[in-house]
């Protein structure tokens, strides 16, 4: 085994967080090894946020077509003409984008030395990639996530595919069920239906179970109104191969049901990358679903090791994993004492309407011991849906009733994961409901629709004239 020069830092993982604690130690002046596994740029950039954001961007250019029926006088129609060229143009898009943010990057850093010669593990007083052993005093593990699988009875030898597959398809299917209903599965669902597909969803509790009931439920209307077929409640049964596609075998209100399709799409969440890292006898300890257990300064169970990103237990999401590590580099180097904070994490969901969220909801500030009051606002209340044509959606508001401070919100609306911002930075700055209610917002913009959600609080907004408040 060939001994490396000693590094003060080594970060396990060549995506998002990784890349963040690499540049952020590096800018300290302080020596990195990166060492990477696979493909350069992990999920976001290669098989996740950019290639399904893009497409999501052509399916909702096909369906713009017809959504202009909504205005009188108006007729459109579009269809994929070349299914190959927009998985083509696609797969350029995330070539450039890896190339420009991760490949480019890493020459503008002498101080980091890029390894990408095999899984790594970890030893005592550092890391192993086949047998080459490489030394630091501490580390920082960020080696991401993969799509989970659920136990079904058969699904282990019935072709299916996950989110990766699916956005690897090299003709357009004609039907999928995807299993799931998590936000993975409502965006991509939403996505291969505007393209044509026939779709089914299948899921063992609601469309996106983490979001408000009102929320979940106009999504469910959303998407059964363009033909997605949903069936919620379910237990999984069996899944098993056809000559046409497979066959899925559910149970439902205590009636058994068969669903066939071309393929089957499993986004049934994500697990972290952990296995066979050695991390048990590194002292780091996991949790009940094999993630890494971490502190508010993103520690783990050995006081040398970090953790950043989907591979802890903490937020999977892009600009939370690059936040978590940047802090985790500064506190494993710098010896500082940087704290996580999600309290005001905006989150988004890029179906349509489109969904944001920010702080508790109203389940989680009663369980917080707040005496809550909420403020409900449908889209029909905001001239810019009125106008636009498009009144589909809500607003939802949470306050503390006794001090009327914000607590947090959802939205579900045309833009609404722009909007969000808004609401984080009224939680970031401990505005009240009232201090929200009468700040200036642009007219015949979906955002004022905050400002209206908040003077629903204490009033009938329905009896305000435009621009009035």
């Amino acid at each position: 085994m060939s001994n490396s020069s000693d590094f003060d830092l080594i970060v396990i993982g060549a995506g998002s967080a990784g890349f963040s604690a690499a540049i952020t130690a590096a800018d300290a002046n302080k020596k990195v090894a990166l060492l990477g596994h696979g493909t350069i740029g992990g999920t976001c950039v290669n098989v996740g946020c950019v290639p399904s954001k893009t497409m999501i961007r052509a399916a909702e250019a096909v369906h713009g077509t017809k959504a202009a029926m909504r205005f009188p006088g108006l007729f459109g129609e579009a269809k994929v003409e070349n299914w190959e060229n927009l998985i083509k143009a696609k797969d350029q898009l995330v070539d450039g984008l890896r190339q420009k943010k991760y490949v480019d990057i890493l020459p503008q850093y002498p101080n980091i030395t890029y390894v990408n010669e095999g899984a790594a593990k970890l030893v005592t007083g550092g890391a192993k990639v086949d047998k080459s052993l490489y030394s630091a005093p501490k580390i920082i593990i960020a080696t991401g996530s993969r799509p989970s699988i659920p136990d079904i009875s058969g699904l282990d030898k019935t072709p299916f595919l996950d989110s990766t597959g699916l956005l690897a398809l090299t003709s357009l299917p004609k039907s999928l069920i995807f299993i799931g209903g998590g936000y993975i599965g409502a965006e991509l669902a939403q996505m291969m239906a505007r393209f044509g597909v026939k779709v089914t969803m299948v899921f063992r509790s609601s469309l996106l179970p983490g979001t408000e009931p009102e929320i979940s439920q106009n999504l469910s209307n959303s998407f059964e109104g363009e033909g997605i077929k949903l069936f919620n409640r379910v237990s999984y049964k069996s899944a098993a191969k056809t000559k046409d596609g497979v066959i899925l075998t559910l149970e439902r209100f205590g009636k058994s049901l068969q669903l066939q399709a071309q393929h089957l799409v499993v986004t049934a969440g994500r697990e972290a990358n952990t296995n066979d890292m050695s991390l048990e006898e590194a002292g780091v300890e996991l949790d009940a679903k094999g993630s890494i257990i971490i502190n508010s300064q993103m520690q783990t169970s050995n006081k040398n090791i970090y953790g950043a990103g989907d591979v802890t237990n903490r937020d999977q999401f892009v600009y939370m994993a690059a936040y978590g590590a940047k802090l985790a580099a500064k506190n494993a180097v710098l010896g500082e004492s940087n704290t996580y904070d999600n309290s005001t994490m905006p989150w988004v969901v890029f179906t349509d309407p489109q969904i944001g969220g920010v702080g508790l909801s109203e389940a989680q500030a009663r369980e917080a011991g707040y005496e809550v009051k909420t403020s409900v606002l449908p889209m029909d209340q905001v001239p810019r849906a009125l106008a636009a044509r498009n009144t589909n959606g809500l607003i939802k508001l949470i306050a503390d009733k006794k001090t009327d401070k914000l607590l947090g919100g959802q939205i579900s609306a045309p833009e609404g994961a722009d909007s969000i911002q808004t609401l984080v930075m009224a939680l970031k700055f401990s505005m009240t409901a009232k201090d929200l209610g009468a700040t200036i917002f642009p007219y015949l913009t979906n955002v004022e629709g905050l400002k209206l959600a908040a003077q629903t609080f204490d009033m009938d907004v329905a009896k305000l004239s435009c621009c009035a408040g």
